[in-house]
């Protein structure tokens, strides 16, 4: 597959960014998916020692990718323990 795409890169340069632009969205599409395995707390890998990881998430845990208005450090628990 990658020598194909380097015979269609060598006769039509112009396909050059087409090929950077696709595989870079592949790789940072990828990337996402294994940030999402790993540190979403929806994600359980391990149910015998922890099996709601959600519930051990503190207030000031920020969880989502970007977050826009919201500092989580300075959030207060308002929320009782299970």
């Amino acid at each position: 597959m990658f020598r194909l795409i380097l015979t269609h890169a060598k006769k039509h340069p112009s396909l050059i960014p087409l090929f950077v632009i696709i595989g870079s969205g592949g790789v940072g599409a990828g990337l996402y998916l294994l940030r999402l395995a790993t540190v979403n707390p929806d994600v359980c890998w391990d149910k015998k020692n922890n099996p709601e990881p959600w519930n051990k998430l503190s207030p000031t845990d920020q969880y989502k990718f970007y977050s826009v208005n919201v500092d989580y450090s300075k959030l207060k628990k308002d929320r009782p323990d299970f």
